[in-house]
């Protein structure tokens, strides 16, 4: 008892718990300069959901009490721009520089993707570099479409092949789609149909355009499970070399692109999901995600306990447990368990 008490009498906010080890590559920072721009255009519920509360010390919090060492910090939706394109360089640009230093202060638990002023592209292109070279981010998060301007568009290509040069990891984000079906979603909010939804059109534009053959060293992860891409590949397949045929599309490197493909399991993904999943992809290439902050602690800790479950009881997946709950992600981020 008395060595325990020394131990954890030991442990900073910053330290890493005894027994966490999983690695969390989906969750959001939110910082009030972020939340100030959106409440000034009357956009807080752009998403059809508010925005939650966040700040480092609960977050390490929660992770010490799930059992999670590092966790990657992302940019939310929507992204902040109303028209005012200096206002939406100094938020992002302060986003970025926030998330740097939550990093500098927390080493060991946590990295962050860069967030970019899109849909400017040089723009994009200038933050990208000033925050993979000098501020240390650890790849880039790209929301599937900004106002309209969707991944896998070749104005985007630019951009592309600087992050092709850095050898990015892209983490996407589905935001509400660009023209919207407004009745449907004042029906049904965005996180439940349309984000999938939304990830997968935005996935099926890079695949249509070879995007991950043509800039082959960007390492791209598709939130929620994959979304609805399972589903969504064998009907193109099926119809591909028709459309080919005739014109209307080029043929697609399946496994070029899909080999670029990462995949997390935000959502409390079942055992159905999973193995729809592995239909397009491997369990290498599979990682563990919370969406922290945008459920209840309570509720991503039952989610992560379950899944931990669910991995254990399941004869093809017990194997890669550890890969898909922490060792994939440390690959992927080159993530050393001594930082």
């Amino acid at each position: 008892m008395r060595l325990l008490t020394l131990l954890f009498a030991g442990m900073s906010l910053g330290s890493v718990p005894l027994c966490g080890q999983t690695v969390d590559v989906h969750t959001h920072i939110i910082i009030p300069e972020y939340v100030e721009v959106l409440k000034a255009h009357g956009a807080e519920l752009e998403e059809t959901f508010p925005l939650p509360a966040w700040d480092v010390g609960r977050h390490i919090a929660f992770m010490d009490s799930a059992g999670i060492r590092t966790a990657v910090l992302t940019m939310p939706a929507p992204q902040p721009y109303y028209g005012d394109a200096e206002e939406r360089a100094e938020c992002i640009r302060r986003v970025n520089e926030v998330s740097a230093k939550v990093k500098q202060d927390y080493p060991d638990r946590f990295k962050f993707c860069v967030a970019l002023p899109l849909p400017d592209v040089d723009a994009a292109i200038r933050e990208a570099i000033y925050a993979l070279d000098t501020l240390g981010a650890d790849g880039v998060k790209l929301a599937t479409n900004s106002r309209g301007q969707y991944l896998g568009d070749e104005e985007l290509d630019p951009l592309m092949e600087v992050l092709n040069e850095r050898h990015a990891v892209i983490i996407i984000h589905p935001h509400r789609p660009t023209p919207y079906p407004e009745r449907i979603i004042a029906t049904t909010p965005l996180a439940m149909y349309e984000y999938p939804a939304e990830t997968t059109r935005a996935v099926v534009n890079m695949l249509a355009r070879n995007v991950l053959v043509r800039y082959p060293n960007l390492k791209v992860v598709v939130p929620h499970c994959g979304s609805f891409l399972s589903l969504a590949l064998p009907r193109m397949k099926s119809i591909l070399p028709a459309m080919v045929a005739q014109g209307y599309m080029q043929p697609i490197d399946w496994e070029g692109n899909l080999s670029r493909l990462y995949f997390d399991l935000a959502g409390n993904p079942t055992p159905e999901v999973l193995h729809s999943l592995l239909t397009i992809t491997s369990p290498d290439h599979i990682l563990y995600g919370s969406d922290y902050p945008y459920l209840p602690d309570a509720v991503l800790r039952a989610n992560l306990q379950r899944l931990k479950q669910m991995l254990a009881a399941d004869k093809e997946l017990a194997p890669y447990s550890e890969d898909i709950l922490w060792k994939n992600a440390e690959r992927l981020f080159d993530i050393r368990e001594e930082e």
